[in-house]
């Protein structure tokens, strides 16, 4: 089956099964702390990682996108300059994580959680290392070695949480591993795809990324605003017991069930850059990531009565309704990440951007106003907001590569924009041969 689907069908496949046996192994560290930790020892530990992802999404500044869509005469000026920025980049990240850290400690806030900041910190110093390679290696079509690096590094840290949390019942047990699992990942970086930066290589100038990526950092940021203020928004109003809860329910549902349309972004962007008619790409990617997510989404929410007390047990029976709610809520998102990538790929994440604040900003409202009606309440206002606001944002892209008229114009691209020594001004450059 897989050779009929092309390579954007078999590197689809490779993130998908990565994404689910990251998002699997997730479940097993769930059904671990559900046995062994109450539900104010989650919610501390939940709160430890809605932060440190929130700050991860800086990370996401779009430098390696400009690898990735560099021209070839270009790409060792533009691997220099990345370089340097991820290591300047990732270095300030370490430094405002810990110092968010040691303002809440001096504020009063205890010595635990201010530990599991830093602790999530030290992750940013095996990064730099390792975030060329990969690009390199998303450029040069090596999807299916990325993912497997990727699901890696996710699975062996979520194995680890869950013995140690069966052994070891604390809030640590679901911190640590984070750290523990970057070596593996930089030194499997590096070695999928060996480079070293040359000194007597050109730089190329920072303004296409600052403009870039500027956009681009915008929207991850927000993104994961959008994945992480609820759970914040539910613990400042509801207690960290019931944080603990919605956590559960928000990994066994929509984590996992986001787990597709996030391996959908990340090999949609590059098979669009490639694309001599990116609305055609498009609109094959959109049937085709349909065709397999739409109905893995709709069994994990009409299972979810039967797994949620299966792997969680008995006790946790009641948040199979919410799971299934949540589940539902992933197949706009495929929908609407197909139109990002696009939007991106045609040098346009401001206008991603605004779709991706507006989003963000209704669901957080959306939990303020539902948190009175339960966990129930905010799981249905998630799902009808993010449907809502998805497909609105998307629908001019969507128009644009369903539209009758693109089969008679096959082929034909509109120009947005002019190339730069730095790589791509305003679109993307071909792929390598």
């Amino acid at each position: 089956m897989l050779s009929r689907v092309g390579p954007f069908g078999r590197n689809l496949a490779a993130y998908g099964l990565s994404e689910a046996a990251a998002k699997a192994s997730r479940l097993l560290v769930v059904a671990s702390v559900a046995r062994s930790m109450d539900a104010q020892a989650i919610g501390v530990a939940a709160a430890a990682l809605a932060a440190a992802d929130v700050l991860k999404a800086l990370t996401e500044n779009g430098v390696g996108q400009r690898i990735i869509a560099a021209r070839p005469e270009a790409l060792e000026a533009t691997c220099a300059t990345a370089h340097r920025i991820f290591w300047a980049w990732c270095l300030g990240l370490f430094a405002l994580q810990c110092g968010v850290a040691g303002l809440i400690w001096a504020l009063g806030g205890g010595w635990l959680f201010p530990l599991m900041l830093v602790i999530l910190a030290a992750e940013y110093l095996f990064m730099p290392g390792g975030l060329v390679q990969i690009a390199l290696a998303m450029r040069e079509d090596k999807l299916r070695q990325t993912a497997a690096i990727a699901a890696g590094q996710v699975v062996g840290a979520n194995l680890f949480s869950a013995v140690l949390a069966l052994i070891w019942a604390g809030p640590l047990a679901l911190i640590l591993p984070r750290l523990l699992a970057a070596p593996i990942w930089l030194l499997a970086a590096r070695r999928l795809r060996p480079w070293r930066p040359s000194r007597a290589a050109l730089r190329a100038p920072l303004a296409p990324f600052l403009r870039f990526g500027a956009a681009v950092l915008g929207v991850e940021v927000v993104k994961a605003l959008r994945m992480q203020a609820d759970k914040l928004v539910v613990g400042a109003l509801m207690g960290p017991e019931v944080l603990g809860l919605y956590f559960m329910a928000f990994n066994a549902g929509l984590g996992l069930a986001n787990s597709f349309s996030a391996a959908f972004s990340i090999v949609l962007y590059p098979h669009l850059c490639a694309a001599p008619d990116r609305e055609a790409a498009l609109r094959r990617a959109v049937v085709l990531g349909l065709a397999l997510i739409a109905p893995a989404v709709i069994a994990q929410a009409l299972l979810a009565p039967y797994y949620v007390p299966l792997l969680f047990g008995a006790q946790w029976e009641g948040l199979a309704g919410v799971v299934s709610i949540l589940c539902l809520a992933a197949i706009p998102g495929v929908l609407w990440s197909a139109a990002a990538q696009w939007l991106r790929s045609a040098d346009r994440p401001q206008v991603e951007f605004a779709v991706t604040l507006a989003t963000t900003l209704a669901l957080i409202a959306n939990t303020v106003v539902m948190a009175p009606h339960g966990l129930v309440g905010i799981a249905a206002g998630y799902l009808a907001v993010a449907t809502l606001a998805q497909l609105a944002g998307a629908w001019p892209a969507l128009s644009v590569a369903f539209a009758p008229r693109r089969a008679a114009e096959k082929g034909r691209t509109p120009k947005v924009g002019n190339m730069e020594s730095g790589g791509m001004e305003g679109g993307c450059g071909p792929q390598p041969a």
